[in-house]
């Protein structure tokens, strides 16, 4: 994007909101089914400065071989990444109006679509970043060190022990244009992170596998944006320290937001939380 740092950081903090309200519009959507929206919350800042600020993409050039390319490893925080790519111009009003309907392009986990851009699919936890690696790999064997590769999880996930193996693949072969970001918001389906399985240093954790490690407020658009330009020859894994359900008061860290159904009379009173953020 061709605007000064000031101008485009207020620009992602603006597309924040219009993501949060995309979010709960696709959540209705759902109807009874639900969606997973408390995990797609703690991830919109995240993915309005990569989409926005940080990624080389084009919508009408998904095929690029110098795009950037990026993996949502936590597959059921779908609602933040088909937020950020609409507002990218990769999808219409009408997908996102028919989000998990049959046959619909927007799924409850991302289902690849080069296409639509929609890279991987995904929605096992523990097996992006494995991805991620060998798609570095990949590049590397093709002499192509400038494309990135994004990979988000998130911290419950990475109780998977297959997190830590392609951590230490990543280092091993020295894959400096891949990038981990971990949605560190304490909550997993089945509780706490850190009574499921105490992950309670993940810095120095990144760090012992060969990883340069950025922490940084996870709903701060300025900290996550300096923390991407990162240089280093060292895979970089930032740690986004977030909230689940942020932006919608009583949603805000409460596990059963993990997945659930949105209501009519829910949604207009969040809608009008963020109506009043504007």
């Amino acid at each position: 994007m061709m605007m000064d740092e000031k101008n485009l950081l207020e620009e992602c903090r603006a597309m924040c909101i219009r993501m949060r309200k995309n979010s709960l519009k696709m959540s209705l959507a759902a109807g009874r089914t639900g969606a997973h929206l408390g995990g797609g919350l703690s991830m919109i800042e995240i993915m309005a400065v990569l989409y926005y600020a940080v990624m080389k993409i084009n919508p009408k050039d998904t095929y690029s071989e110098q795009r950037d390319r990026f993996i949502l490893s936590k597959g059921h925080g779908v609602l933040a990444l088909y937020a950020a790519m609409y507002e990218r111009g990769f999808f219409s009003e009408d997908d996102l109006e028919n989000f998990k309907a049959d046959n619909a392009l927007l799924s409850g986990h991302p289902s690849m679509n080069q296409e639509k851009g929609i890279e991987f699919s995904s929605g096992s936890l523990g097996q992006g970043l494995s991805l991620g690696v060998g798609v570095c790999i990949a590049l590397n064997r093709k002499n192509n060190f400038d494309s990135k590769v994004y990979v988000l999880l998130g911290d419950g996930e990475c109780d998977e022990g297959s997190v830590w193996e392609a951590a230490a693949s990543a280092s091993h072969y020295n894959l400096k244009n891949l990038v981990a970001i971990i949605d560190k918001n304490g909550l997993q389906y089945d509780g706490r992170t850190q009574e499921v399985l105490s992950m309670s240093d993940m810095g120095n954790k990144w760090r012992s596998f060969g990883w340069e490690v950025r922490e940084v407020d996870g709903h701060d658009v300025s900290e996550l944006y300096h923390a991407f330009q990162t240089e280093s020859d060292k895979p970089l894994a930032v740690i986004a320290n977030t909230v689940k359900g942020k932006g919608i008061s009583f949603m805000e860290d409460d596990p059963k937001w993990h997945h659930a159904q949105l209501t009519q009379k829910l949604y207009d009173m969040a809608m009008k939380e963020l109506e009043d953020m504007t």
